[in-house]
């Protein structure tokens, strides 16, 4: 799934008309480009270091339990904080299951290109996967 895909998919005001426009998901698409090259240096360097072949970066505006805080919205004044994880952490926490862990891996976008994100909103939660700058 794209980021765009999860925007263009809002629910409609009572007017007809797509709330997307004062959906916190825009603003995360502000921050992931400003922190896009943090990111992918991280990335690379999980990767390169035998950390995890599949990196999985958890954007949020609240408390989240998984991964470690890479970029704190507070102290860099935005408004989407991301943990850094792992596939191997996500089977371990269950939230990918064991027997879906395959699927998952044959389907994760190059990361030297695309960040793989777990997009934490009050609605629920999402794998994207957006492109670097």
């Amino acid at each position: 799934m794209n980021l765009e895909d999860l925007l263009n998919n809002q629910p409609s005001s009572e007017d007809g008309h797509s709330s997307a426009k004062s959906s916190p998901l825009q603003s995360l698409k502000v921050d992931l480009d400003f922190y896009s090259e943090s990111i992918k240096e991280i990335s690379a360097e999980m990767i390169l270091e035998g950390y995890t072949l599949y990196p999985i970066f958890i954007a949020h505006q609240h408390e989240v339990s998984i991964g470690e805080l890479l970029l704190d919205r507070s102290d860099l004044e935005t408004n989407w904080s991301v943990n850094v994880s792992s596939v191997e952490e996500f089977v371990e926490r269950g939230i990918i299951k064991e027997e879906k862990r395959a699927y998952f891996e044959k389907h994760f976008k190059k990361a030297e290109n695309f960040m793989c994100l777990f997009v934490v909103v009050p609605e629920g939660a999402n794998f994207v996967f957006y492109p670097y700058k």
